[in-house]
């Protein structure tokens, strides 16, 4: 399920520095979620690192004995959702790899597992070749149509995504409704997706499951702050938090509303700084460069951006984060032709709109305009809605003397402020 999180919040383009004088309507309240900054221990890791001696005791006496292999690499899985450690990421894909080679890549589960796995590494065309193979064993098939339709929504192929959406379909299963609610997102139409997602919720509320109330709540956070419905996000990102009170991303989400929507920088540094000392990843270090740049102080904003590359070059992330090296780089002119080249990457190995956005992006920030506008009209417009999206859309038609066309977008786009970002409202503005 973590293939259709969505981390569109985050908005890492380096644009003007606007004004942070503005005061907004107030959301939060400290005493919600003080009691989630200051936690001593998380019971998950804790369970998992018992779990991962428990299990490697047991196959250091029995090495045969191959199911062992699976349990070690859930647990190194969990590790990964919970630290945001790379390294226990790869353990998995180890781990999972030495057991599919065991069973001669005959065990359907397993084979999804490590599909799973390289979904979260964006090694997106490998993870579909191993959900085919699953697909040709025959055992459990909607569990892999499921895989299917995750794999191809990621690979921008959406013909066959949706026929595997088809062949799953069942109004009162929670994964075929989320997965529902993620094509009318991909469509635009948000307003279904949530009621889509909510159908979910109910679902995992009346079962009282609790992994699936987590997974619901807090993407129904993401969901209403896209449409405008910040209590609601926030009341969402609480009640996931209620269950797992070591659940960074909806910390993150409170973070967002913190800068975003009250403008108040302090609180969502020391909120992110808190989530960072049990969960660093290098996102962090790009929105606090964003929330710095909001404060028009250069110094933090570079030193941020500086500790975020650091970051990537000490750990090899893949192409995990290419699409946000893109954009960083697309924003200097010096850089923007690193910019294009990892662009081109991206189009080959996910050749989605998002992907052909980053790459007509990056050939208007070289200056190649007319191939900028040819690469969006041909494999962007109509097909992404993300803000974002057809923000750089209506910079490309501006660029290329087309006024006109960027007028409607900009009249989308000052409703999308939220989730933008506050160093967006100028540049729309001018639009």
């Amino acid at each position: 399920m973590k293939a259709l999180k969505t981390i569109s919040f985050l908005v890492f383009t380096i644009l003007f520095i606007f004004g942070c004088e503005t005061k907004s309507e107030q959301i939060t309240n400290t005493e919600d979620y003080n009691k989630y900054l200051t936690l001593k221990d998380n019971k998950s890791v804790t369970f998992a690192h018992k779990e991962i001696d428990f299990w490697q005791k047991k196959f250091d006496e029995a090495p045969n004995q191959i199911s062992y292999l699976s349990q070690l690499a859930s647990n190194y899985n969990m590790l990964f959702e919970y630290t945001g450690d790379i390294k226990n990421l790869y353990k998995t894909e180890e781990l999972l790899t030495k057991s599919n080679e065991a069973y001669d890549y005959s065990r359907v589960s397993t084979v999804r597992s490590l599909a799973r796995n390289y979904i979260s590494q964006h090694r997106f065309k490998e993870a579909l070749v191993l959900a085919n193979k699953a697909l040709a064993i025959g055992e459990g098939k909607k569990e892999t149509q499921k895989l299917l339709f995750d794999v191809q929504m990621e690979l921008g192929n959406y013909p066959e995504a949706v026929k595997n959406l088809n062949a799953i379909r069942d109004m009162n299963s929670f994964d075929y409704l989320i997965r529902l609610a993620k094509w009318n997102d991909h469509k635009g139409d948000l307003n279904t997706a949530i009621t889509l997602m909510e159908k979910a919720r109910d679902i995992a509320e009346k079962d009282d499951n609790k992994g699936l109330k987590i997974w619901s709540y807090s993407n129904l956070g993401d969901f209403y702050g896209h449409a405008g419905r910040i209590q609601e996000s926030y009341d969402s990102f609480l009640k996931t938090l209620a269950l797992d009170p070591n659940y960074s991303y909806a910390l993150k989400g409170i973070a967002w509303i913190v800068f975003s929507k009250e403008r108040n920088t302090k609180e969502a540094n020391r909120i992110i700084d808190a989530i960072a000392v049990t969960h660093n990843t290098p996102d962090f270090y790009l929105l606090k460069s964003q929330i710095a740049q909001f404060e028009g102080n250069k110094n933090k904003e570079i030193k941020n951006r500086n500790a975020y590359f650091s970051m990537m070059k000490n750990n090899n992330y893949g192409a995990m984060y290419n699409k946000y090296n893109a954009l960083i780089y697309a924003d200097d002119k010096k850089t923007a032709s690193k910019a294009l080249e990892i662009a081109k990457i991206e189009v080959e190995h996910r050749p989605t709109a998002d992907s052909y956005d980053l790459l007509a992006w990056a050939y208007l920030n070289v200056g190649e305009n007319k191939k900028a506008l040819e690469v969006a009209q041909n494999h962007v417009v109509g097909k992404s809605f993300e803000p974002k999206v057809q923000y750089h859309l209506a910079m490309i038609y501006k660029s290329n003397n087309l006024a006109l066309k960027a007028k409607p977008i900009k009249e989308e786009l000052l409703s999308s402020l939220y989730e933008l970002g506050p160093n967006f409202d100028k540049k729309v503005n001018q639009l």
